[in-house]
């Protein structure tokens, strides 16, 4: 199973302050015991919200909000993606992460939606286009 694990964000983060060098070893070392067990396959921290933008859609009509976004608690300040064979296995991973920021902070585990899970929405076409397309990307 895939999971996305996200590093929710913090004031500190939003602040864009930097972690400490200890800290930046830490997850380092973290991060090389999750490949080396083949459970990480990708991941990167992100920028401020104040660095970026959202999209909205209201039917046909797309307008741009830049950030930053006042919601501390809903943003995510990086990311990984896992494979592992369960949430309980991901769950167990999390818990020997560093933790991510300076004070109180939190990892949400979101599992990946496989294409079969759309069931009869997803035609052959469409199956067969998405097969091709995670070939062309990695």
């Amino acid at each position: 199973m895939r999971f996305m694990v996200l590093v929710k964000a913090t004031k500190d983060s939003e602040a864009g302050a930097p972690p400490t060098r200890e800290l930046v070893d830490a997850m380092m070392a973290y991060n090389e015991e999750l490949v080396k067990a083949g459970i990480m396959k990708g991941g990167d921290g992100l920028q401020p919200s104040a660095k970026g933008a959202r999209v909205q859609f209201d039917g046909e009509k797309r307008s741009v909000v830049d950030g930053p976004f006042a919601e501390t608690k809903e943003l995510v300040a990086g990311y990984w993606l896992w494979e592992c064979k369960s949430l309980d296995e991901a769950i167990a991973w999390v818990k020997r992460c560093p933790n991510p920021m300076p004070g109180p902070s939190e990892i949400e585990i979101r599992p990946v939606v496989d294409l079969a899970d759309f069931g009869d929405a997803v035609s052959p076409e469409a199956a067969a286009t998405w097969d091709r397309l995670k070939g062309e990307v990695g």
